[in-house]
């Protein structure tokens, strides 16, 4: 999870999205469905890089097969400070193919929710033409 971290750390989103498989599902905290593929998940990490503020990891938890990680933050929405969690799961390849965050206390998420719907319609764009390029 090293590379990751550093990556989203220096705020580097094009090696974020190398790190993610194809195949790649983002569960978010905010919505119901689950978001399949590189090109969706790619564009919401962006995203939410630009919405959070003092984003800083404080922890990093590994599973004993290396394949799972959960990597704790702190973070701004605004006025709202908020904690939260990315679960990753590692494919055979090294590549993250499950990517999960948790947050609260639930005004931060509801803070994240609304920043987040905001922007959703230019992340859907984002992603088609990711998807289209990669065609």
């Amino acid at each position: 999870m090293r590379a990751f971290r550093e990556a989203v750390e220096a705020r580097d989103m094009d090696a974020v999205e190398a790190l993610l498989a194809e195949d790649v599902v983002f569960t978010s905290p905010v919505v119901f469905k689950p978001y399949p593929g590189k090109a969706i998940t790619a564009a919401i990490l962006r995203a939410v890089s630009q919405v959070f503020e003092d984003f800083r990891y404080e922890r990093e938890l590994a599973g004993a097969d290396g394949r799972d990680h959960a990597l704790v933050f702190t973070a701004r929405v605004g006025d709202r400070t908020l904690t939260g969690c990315d679960f990753i799961h590692l494919d055979e390849d090294g590549l993250i193919d499950e990517f999960m965050v948790m947050v609260r206390p639930l005004s931060g998420a509801q803070a994240l929710a609304e920043a987040m719907g905001a922007r959703f319609d230019e992340i859907a764009k984002e992603a088609e033409a990711r998807s289209a390029s990669a065609s």
